[in-house]
């Protein structure tokens, strides 16, 4: 699979810029601004008000892959709390007496 870097240009805020991103990494910001109801402007400036370094391609880089990560993690806790409930539950016995 080949990726293609594209340089792509954005309003932020009231100035226009231009990032150098992989096709994978534009459509996942794009599926990921419209998931939280953002415009890929406001969701690029979001990004930009927190990088503490490097370059703003670099940063939406590392926000998209934040972002994957989380998503895993989160859908790992609840299949370790569904197998804990799972494991913890046994066959219910009615009290006697």
């Amino acid at each position: 699979m080949r990726s293609v870097v594209a340089k792509r240009s954005i309003v932020i805020g009231k100035h226009k810029t231009s990032v150098s991103l992989e096709d994978q990494f534009w459509a996942a910001l794009k599926e990921i601004a419209a998931d939280r109801r953002l415009t890929l402007s406001e969701l690029v400036s979001d990004i930009d008000s927190e990088r503490k370094h490097g370059n703003l391609s670099s940063a939406i880089r590392l926000f998209v892959l934040d972002v994957y990560r989380d998503q895993i993690s989160e859908f790992e806790k609840r299949g370790r709390t569904r197998r804990m409930l799972t494991n913890a539950t046994g066959p219910i016995t009615p009290k006697q007496g």
